[in-house]
């Protein structure tokens, strides 16, 4: 972990989406040394399914050392930002750092993306990103170490990256353009302008609904603070010299001189095989390796094919436990040697497996039959093949995603 050094004391930070995960790791970080933190973000009233508000985070702020200011703010809403703007200079005379953390995201490809979510993600990462920013800049610009940071990859235009949900993609590389643009823009200036992006996943929110639920998460998953000691290091640099950068956070961590991040994972015990983030310049195949575990035995039984023996294996250990675990309908679409459809409802009393379409599935699976049987085996995570694009998932992710839970079931019984 990295020690505070009390360099953030007095400054004023403006966090969007500073209630929960990592946004609000970072303003509990700067807290510590007894920062100004204006919490901007939407939810005023507890969510029914994301913990925090601005006003609980505000609670946790003030404990830590620090000042808070929670504001209500649609980062797609200009009124709202400008007021939040104008009451953080009025309760602490200006703005010194803004990060750009708010963000929206759907993994859907071009067919499954409808406008209403394509408008939200764009709205919120790119022209949000663009609009809290230039309404910032004019107090930064007074700031004697002003800092952007946004929470956003580097550009790599590996096609892999796109092909799979360019709609998200492109609006998080909005937010990723602004800082290219804006750190030559502002470079005269000494407002230093860069990005951040993890190495890994980070136990947040969003990484709980696309794994599934929390312990699925949890497991491949590094905690927040490690976003937070690394934004840390970046605002606390001298903004005249380090601007413009694309920074990994544990690179950014051994640059201080920490290298040892097993301190980071929420699962100590699986901290050598956590899910490598999105957008990172590493090979599918280095993804895939990063998630498999040793194969399983073969199993017995006659020539039906890999993808019937699954099918076998799955109808043998159907159980209402199970089905009260996963609670879904599944519709598999294998291509390759052993083409054909198949149903999996984990929905309906004991539940049913069986040959042919489903006409109510909440997610449909479309991959090649070797890496279906490979993703049962425990070779290929459902995870790391929808990344790498082994595995295409139309309907409801999150729902597809538990089949990590069934995957793990299975291989308890056979």
């Amino acid at each position: 972990m990295l020690n505070n050094t009390g360099k953030l004391a007095g400054k004023t930070l403006f966090i969007t989406g500073a209630s929960r995960g990592i946004g609000k790791a970072i303003a509990l970080k700067a807290a510590k040394d007894g920062a100004n933190i204006v919490v901007a973000a939407k939810t005023a009233d507890p969510h029914p399914k994301l913990p925090g508000t601005i006003y609980s985070a505000a609670k946790e702020i003030e404990a830590a050392g620090g000042k808070a200011l929670p504001c209500v703010v649609d980062v797609r809403d200009e009124s709202s930002i400008a007021n939040a703007v104008n009451d953080a200079v009025k309760a602490f005379g200006g703005i010194d750092i803004l990060i750009n953390n708010a963000s929206a995201i759907s993994l859907t490809p071009t067919q499954h993306t409808d406008m209403k979510r394509y408008d939200l993600m764009h709205g919120i990462n790119t022209r949000g990103t663009f609009l809290v920013s230039k309404l910032c800049l004019p107090y930064l610009l007074k700031s004697k170490n002003a800092h952007i940071l946004n929470i956003s990859p580097p550009l790599n235009m590996n096609p892999i990256w796109f092909k799979n949900h360019v709609a998200y993609t492109m609006a998080k590389y909005g937010m990723s353009m602004c800082v290219l643009g804006m750190a030559e823009e502002f470079r005269g200036d000494k407002v230093a302008v860069n990005a951040l992006w993890p190495r890994t996943a980070i136990l947040t929110a969003a990484m709980e609904m696309l794994a599934g639920g929390q312990s699925e998460a949890a497991r491949m998953s590094r905690k927040p603070d490690i976003m937070a000691d690394a934004a840390y290091a970046i605002l606390t640099r001298d903004s005249g010299s380090f601007t413009g950068n694309f920074a990994i956070d544990d690179e950014v961590l051994a640059a201080e001189g920490i290298t040892n991040m097993d301190s980071y994972a929420i699962d100590p015990s699986n901290k050598d095989n956590l899910m490598p983030d999105f957008f990172l310049d590493v090979p599918p195949e280095t993804i895939i390796k990063e998630h498999i575990q040793k194969p399983a035995a073969a199993s017995a039984g006659g020539a039906v094919g890999e993808v019937g023996k699954v099918f076998k294996a799955i109808e043998a250990n159907l159980s209402e436990e199970l089905v009260a675990k996963v609670n879904a309908i599944y519709q598999f679409n294998v291509s390759g040697t052993e083409e054909g459809q198949w149903f999996l409802d984990l929905k309906t009393g004991k539940g049913s497996v069986g040959q042919g379409p489903s006409t109510n599935a909440d997610a449909t699976l479309s991959m090649n039959s070797k890496h279906f049987a490979d993703m049962f085996a425990g070779k290929l995570k459902p995870a790391g093949a929808f990344m790498t694009g082994k595995l295409k998932i139309s309907g409801n992710i999150q729902k597809a995603m538990k089949l990590e839970k069934l995957m793990g079931h299975l291989k308890a019984k056979m």
